[in-house]
């Protein structure tokens, strides 16, 4: 099972009989998930399928669903109102006669109020539900694109992250090489010390005491197996079947919070040196740990 991103944009368009319409779904990364939906005038009723649509395809980011639907400008039908004309000539017909008024035109009377209505062709309820289940069918499809493109992205994120954590292991393991000369070290170094201040008289058994007691200190073997359990749980995330961002993200601050420990134990520089570079590793894996769904 491959890892999910958050980021994608897909988009469908349709049409019926006198319709038009574009429904887009995009997304980008968020710690829960955030549905919007903009429907044109008239949609409304999608809104709730669409955005019931998107909880059932995603966990997280924030995902926005556009739809804007458009009608042909010769859509309506006219009709004309004969009683409303014959009630405006009633009413004008004592002015015409006494010659106070011209005769109304053709023109003048469709002009007036009420004379000419325009219905829509398709108002029946009929066409009304084709009409939105065709609509509803292409906001499913964009989804359907938009979850692909998530997909297809972490597909990418996957290989990423198991190129980090592989490279970690191999970090850990050099870090394991360097810590095994600490006791060593420590002891070579505080015998050192010892010796440029009470002299060559130093006691063996008081260079012992301190250097085990500084050793034990210095001792990174839990960091350094903390790190290989989280690289072990890691890996298993990568082939869930389900969102396992939160859960990496978690994991990315640990791996941090062992690497830190571990440099700040550290007495050589090979063992620093193998410290500060898992750092930098860490760091890329939560960057790219965010993108994961």
């Amino acid at each position: 099972m491959s890892l999910r991103g958050m980021t994608g944009f897909a988009r469908r368009d349709g049409s019926i009989g006198e319709w038009t319409w574009t429904a887009e779904a995009r997304s980008v990364n968020g710690r829960t998930l955030e549905v919007r939906v903009r429907a044109s005038s008239g949609l409304d009723g999608l809104e709730r399928a669409a955005r019931e649509a998107a909880q059932a395809r995603f966990h997280r980011g924030q995902v926005g669903i556009a739809v804007q639907a458009r009608r042909a400008e010769n859509a309506g039908v006219a009709r004309i109102h004969l009683r409303v004309i014959e009630r405006y000539l009633d009413a004008v017909r004592p002015l015409v006669e006494s010659g106070q008024a011209a005769l109304p035109t053709a023109d003048g009377l469709l002009a007036l109020r009420g004379v000419i209505e325009t219905a829509d062709a398709d108002d029946d309820d009929e066409a009304r539900a084709a009409f939105e289940a065709a609509v509803s069918g292409d906001i499913s499809g964009a989804l359907d694109d938009l979850a692909a493109a998530r997909a297809e992205e972490g597909r990418i994120l996957q290989d990423l992250i198991a190129g980090f954590l592989s490279r970690m292991e191999v970090l850990a393991g050099d870090a394991q090489i360097a810590a095994a000369t600490q006791p060593q070290l420590i002891r070579d170094r505080f015998a050192r010390r010892l010796s440029e201040l009470v002299g060559e008289a130093a006691p063996v058994d008081r260079i012992l005491q301190e250097a085990s007691a500084q050793a034990i200190r210095a001792d990174v073997r839990e960091e350094l197996d903390r790190i290989s359990a989280h690289l072990r749980t890691a890996r298993e995330l990568l082939e869930l079947d389900g969102p396992a961002g939160r859960r990496l993200d978690f994991l990315a601050q640990e791996f941090m919070r062992e690497a830190n420990t571990l440099t700040a134990k550290s007495a050589s520089a090979e063992l620093t040196a193998a410290g500060l570079e898992l750092k930098a590793v860490i760091d890329q894996l939560r960057e790219q740990v965010q993108n994961v769904e």
